[in-house]
């Protein structure tokens, strides 16, 4: 047993994967359950494509302004960190019950143990000439809600609408963007098309005659027994011959299931997923719930107060199916209280045939509507772990308050670094050309410049293929900052505490994502080294060539310095670690902002650093100190100044509103007191970003001012979104009392 630790409890393995396809109302409670009772041992993986998801219960309150957009949207990114699950922004386009795997639409494979499926249902027309052109879908609601926001702010002072659809749901929109336009100080011409000869069956009559009041009060129209035979970029051509003028052309018609589903083998009526009452399709591990599931033992309309009611046993259910015990039933209500919008603040209900109504009944409405989303608003606080006593002193202390951010927010000080390295011995050999604050070691090789470098990330996200890629191009950062080109990569791999089965297929994402960066990127992996500990930690030791490697510490007076990325990397971050929330001011939510900043982070440099290289006197790129730091050594450390100018410094969205609430990485306290003596000027979140550490962050270089033009140039032909931040200028008398200038 030698090796071993039993001092403290490891971390346990996990065995099983479940994987929830779509960020529908019934997994998004799962996944909140999940979060107060976790299963030991069971991996949780939600596949979505976007990181927020609507609440359709409030759709039509926001279509008509009663509520703002972040108010109906569900955080699915905060959600999955507090479920302890992984969130991949992707689509599901295919499954494989036979092999247990789903095929996502960026190319990935993903195999699964149990999958369940609530990715809802569409509302567009394909097959209706010059709709995928000139319609929208109220399906998905998220995209509907986009698209009608940007409507309203440019809509013309009398637009025309028109609406396919006279159900409850076509009704109820089209009184909201009525009440909307006009409170805008629109006069709005709305028709509702149903190609039935009555509009919204399925409600009392009591229930009908009271919307098509409203709908009369608002100036509606409703044409029926009449279909849409075309849609144009102006109007809509009916199947009358009539045309009807049209700004704006919404579908609100009937249900339609996406379409791949059809190929999965699974049984399905009318494409919808036929399930058992334990929510159990024809594959008993593959689950379904909400719109998209057909109850063919209780068949039901399709409605969200299904899918919320299905959510405990879909719970359960998933539960049983990978750790044993017995299935429950699902057990559908044989009608629901309909509570339908009337565009203003009043409602009807309509439930078994009767009907009530009043302002009085839209304030209980939105009572349900906000007590649902505050299930996914503040979550609770999950107990802390005392520390053992009795325990040495500075534990508490260096225990600190917040979990340790991962990515380059794990790094080392540079103070405590700098005097850690300060007793190495110079170096001995003559074919070491780089001195111990460049970027990545300068071996002399045949004539040639051999560049080469190690990095590696603890996790910070629980996709390990997301989290290779990110970990692949944070190392080549070193190579790309020095000008030269990647030859090789090797792998330092700690993996979590997995079952067999489980190592190998996260192994393999692991060496699928970073295999594709080095690919691109013109190197190859060739190996590594593997172990198991208590967390995924990913690293790589990576090799490039170059005639002439481009320094860091080269910059002369009057050189422009450019930036090749936003930063705020380090604040989202530890923002999404913490369950953050980002402020209430029309800026993206949590999820939004972690999601822009990912795909900032996936952006490499290969690109930027093929321009630069050329031009640049001196280039470096910013990772765990932060621009400030990073600049710091560029001036070599006091040798030369910098004069920055803060409002041309690109930020991350919501990265500055995360900073004014003291929301900062591990790291930063560090990185500010290396440093802040040198840094003159406003105190601001834009300063406090400027210390902020950055995982996979941007290039900064030093161009003569001549050459400045034409490599911007050339970075926008690119898609390279580089921005001028500042100049270099003279140093101090003394050396290493130059100062950061902010303006």
């Amino acid at each position: 047993m030698a090796g071993c630790d039993f001092t403290m409890r490891a971390p346990l393995p996990l065995t099983q994967d479940i994987l929830l396809i779509g960020g529908g109302h019934a997994h998004a409670l799962v996944l909140r359950m999940w979060g107060m009772a976790p299963l030991a041992g069971a991996r949780i993986t939600v596949v979505n494509p976007g990181p927020v998801a609507p609440y359709t219960g409030m759709l039509p309150g926001a279509i008509a302004g009663h509520y703002r957009r972040d108010e109906m949207m569900i955080d699915l990114v905060r959600l999955t960190r507090f479920a302890g699950a992984r969130a991949i922004l992707d689509r599901v386009v295919g499954l494989d019950p036979e092999a247990r795997q789903a095929r996502l639409a960026s190319g990935r494979v993903l195999a699964y143990d149990v999958a369940s499926i609530d990715i809802g249902i569409a509302s567009d027309l394909p097959h209706l000439p010059g709709y995928a052109e000139h319609g929208v879908s109220a399906k998905p609601l998220g995209d509907y809600s986009e698209q009608w926001q940007r409507f309203v702010a440019d809509a013309p002072q009398a637009p025309h609408l028109t609406v396919i659809g006279g159900g409850v749901g076509g009704v109820e929109l089209a009184l909201a963007s009525a009440h909307r336009l006009a409170a805008a100080g629109r006069q709005p011409r709305i028709t509702v098309v149903e190609r039935q000869a009555t509009a919204l069956p399925g409600v009392a009559p009591a229930t009908r005659r009271s919307l098509l009041a409203a709908m009369d009060a608002h100036g509606i129209a409703l044409r029926t027994d009449v279909s849409v035979a075309r849609i144009l970029a102006d109007a809509v051509d009916l199947t009358d011959g009539s045309r009807l003028r049209s700004d704006f052309t919404l579908s609100v018609a009937g249900s339609q299931p996406q379409a791949w589903l059809a190929e999965t083998g699974l049984v399905l009526h009318d494409g919808f997923v036929v399930v058992s009452p334990t929510l159990q399709s024809s594959d008993p591990a593959v689950f379904a719930a909400g719109d998209c599931a057909h109850l063919a033992f209780a068949p039901r309309p399709k409605a969200g107060v299904y899918a919320v009611r299905e959510a405990p046993v879909l719970f359960h259910n998933l539960r049983a199916a990978v750790a044993g015990g017995a299935m429950r039933r699902y057990a559908p209500q044989r009608d629901y209280l309909k509570l339908i919008s009337m565009g203003g603040k009043a409602a009807v209900a309509d439930k078994f045939g009767l009907r009530i109504g009043g302002r009085w009944l839209w304030q209980i409405k939105d009572s349900i509507d906000r007590r649902f989303m505050t299930r996914f608003d503040a979550y609770p606080a999950m107990p802390v772990e005392p520390l053992p006593q009795p325990h040495a002193r500075g534990l508490a202390e260096a225990m600190g308050t917040k979990p340790m951010c991962g990515g380059c927010g794990a790094k080392v000080g540079s103070v405590t670094l700098a005097e850690a390295l300060a007793a190495l011995p110079p170096p001995q050999r003559d074919d070491l050309l780089s001195g111990p604050g460049d970027d990545a070691a300068v071996l002399s090789v045949g004539g040639m410049r051999q560049v080469i470098t190690t990095d590696h990330l603890r996790a910070f996200v629980g996709d390990p293929h997301l989290m290779a890629r990110l970990a692949a191009i944070h190392a080549l950062g070193d190579i790309w900052a020095m000008g030269a080109a990647p030859q090789i990569a090797l792998a330092q791999i700690t993996l979590p505490r997995l079952s067999e089965r489980l190592q190998a297929r996260m192994l393999a994402e692991v060496m699928a994502a970073a295999g594709a960066v080095f690919r691109d990127a013109g190197a190859e992996l060739a190996g590594g080294h593997t172990a198991v500990g208590d967390e995924l930690t990913i690293g790589f030791t990576v090799t490039g060539l170059a005639s002439a490697p481009v320094a860091k510490h080269a910059a002369q007076p009057s050189d422009c310095l450019i930036l090749t990325k936003p930063i705020g990397t380090g604040v989202v971050l530890a923002a999404e670690m913490a369950l953050a929330r980002t402020r209430r001011t029309g800026g993206p939510m949590l999820g939004e902002a972690w999601a822009a900043c990912i795909a900032a982070m996936a952006r490499p440099l290969g690109m930027a650093a093929d321009i630069l290289r050329g031009s640049a006197r001196a280039m470096t790129d910013v990772t765990g100190f932060g621009l400030a730091g990073h600049l710091w050594e560029m001036l070599g450390h006091g040798r030369l100044s910098a004069r920055l100018d803060l409002s041309a410094i690109p930020l991350l969205p919501g990265a500055a509103d995360l900073a004014e609430q003291g929301i900062a990485s591990t790291l930063m306290p560090a990185n500010r007191a290396a440093l802040d003596h040198h840094v003159d000027g406003p105190r601001g979140a834009t300063t406090d970003l400027l210390f902020d550490p950055q995982t996979c962050g941007g290039l900064l270089a030093a161009l003569p001012a001549e050459a400045v033009d034409k490599a911007m140039a050339a970075l926008d032909a690119a898609g390279e979104a580089a921005v001028r931040i500042g100049t270099v200028e003279a140093g101090a008398a003394t050396a290493g009392q130059g100062r950061i200038v902010l303006v």
